[in-house]
């Protein structure tokens, strides 16, 4: 593809496919590349506290006339929007409490109509590689994923036909599952989801469980930094998922969501797995047998916290975490990753309860072990720093709260970069204390 961007070269990554490299030296915290979104959404739970078009998180935002339920920064924001907000705005009003599309249904019906707008034109976020030689897996979707898929298209027909012209259907399976596979979760600097958006791009490089850049995003823009010091023929390589968990369940995780089997030194050496798997200390040995007993335990329980997190009270959850935090508390050291998992669930439960003693004793026990298990410069540990830091403060331990917002600032400026709003507003929030 012409254009291109500097510094970077498309090639062909052998075991993996196409992928990306460096053609230069990048230093860590220096940024590769910035792209801006082919199409994004803001995520429904965050309409009245973000703009629907940069994302900024503020308080007084401006309603919008027609439909009253997006909300934008000024004029500017609204106009630059109307492209894509008119595709919902009607439909809002006409359906009213019946207007439930899916997230993943909302951003496919704003990248056909992108499409069909540019037809053959490029995008500036497909210097690369075309949106539409994205990955798609569809051959291999189980029947449940492909039953998700149906109801979205069920839902694109309904809510969209205004003003959205449809592929046929078999396209239309393509779409959905090339979102799937390389739709990108923009996050705040707590972690919080704030909408979806697609980076072909940056969609282009593949994983690997010890990256050498990390993503971030600047408004709706992604931008892909150094986490590693590289030398020209490096391969860019990011993390898929999160990197917390020993090597079987990261490659379960990876096949389940992207098809494919990582290979990285991580998952052939296992090095961090005895570690994330750390067993209490007793004087007798524990049994293997009681050990992968407990393993599956853990594993069930947090795929049953995970359905039931929308259904119960958050008394119930807190309950349920502080039992299993029990139950494997006999086997599994408190470092151990399945106990953290557990210990962060109850902290975000605390935190929702505002129950700050409660969301510091977890956050205490997940922070040292946070630092240890997870990459240099991981967005999970800053995002913990800053928690913690904003719950110190509220408590008024303002020295805590400073040196843990102050080591939440040391993994930003690598990974968000000096002068992203995000430090600017650290900067502010610490001098101001």
């Amino acid at each position: 593809m012409t254009g291109g961007i500097a510094g970077l070269e498309r090639f062909d990554s052998p075991g993996k496919g196409r992928g990306l490299r460096v053609t230069r030296p990048f230093k860590v915290g220096e940024l590769l590349f910035s792209c801006p979104a082919y199409s994004f959404v803001l995520s429904v739970k965050e309409r009245g506290c973000c703009c629907e078009f940069c994302f900024t998180r503020k308080e007084g935002l401006a309603r919008c006339g027609k439909c009253k339920k997006a909300f934008y920064c000024n004029v500017k924001c609204q106009k630059g929007d109307w492209a894509m907000h008119k595709l919902e705005c009607s439909a809002m009003n006409a359906f009213g409490e019946n207007w439930w599309p899916s997230e993943t249904t909302r951003l496919v019906a704003r990248i056909l109509t992108k499409k069909q707008k540019m037809q053959r034109d490029k995008c500036v976020s497909e210097k690369m590689m075309h949106i539409g030689e994205m990955q798609s897996h569809v051959e291999d979707e189980d029947n449940e994923k492909r039953e998700r898929t149906e109801a979205d298209i069920a839902g694109l027909h309904r809510f969209y036909s205004k003003h959205v012209e449809f592929p046929d259907h078999k396209d239309l399976l393509t779409l959905f599952s090339q979102v799937a596979c390389n739709g990108f979760t923009i996050e705040d600097d707590e972690l919080s989801h704030m909408g979806t958006a697609v980076y072909p791009d940056v969609a282009l490089i593949n994983h690997s469980c010890l990256p050498s850049v990390i993503v971030t995003y600047n408004t709706t823009s992604a931008e892909i930094r150094a986490v590693q010091d590289m030398k020209p023929g490096d391969e860019v390589l990011i993390s898929y998922i999160d990197l917390l968990y020993p090597t079987d369940d990261r490659i379960n995780m990876l096949r389940d969501i992207y098809y494919f089997t990582c290979n990285c030194s991580e998952c052939k050496n296992k090095s961090k797995d005895k570690a994330k798997l750390k067993v209490r200390t007793q004087t007798e040995p524990i049994e293997p047998q009681v050990i992968s007993n407990m393993v599956r335990y853990a594993r069930k329980t947090i795929k049953e916290f995970r359905e039931l997190k929308h259904v119960k009270t958050p008394s119930e959850l807190l309950e349920m975490c502080e039992q299993s935090l029990e139950v494997m508390g006999a086997v599994f050291d408190d470092s151990n990753v399945y106990m953290l998992h557990m210990m962060y669930q109850a902290m975000g439960v605390c935190i929702y309860m505002q129950d700050a003693d409660g969301a510091i004793r977890y956050g205490e026990k997940i922070l040292k072990p946070y630092s240890i298990l997870y990459p240099p410069y991981s967005l999970n540990v800053s995002s913990m720093y800053l928690k913690m830091g904003r719950i110190y403060m509220q408590v008024e331990r303002p020295s805590a709260g400073i040196s843990a917002l102050k080591k939440a600032m040391a993994i930003m400026e690598v990974a968000h970069g000096k002068n992203h709003r995000y430090l600017t507003e650290l900067r502010k929030e610490i001098a101001q204390k």
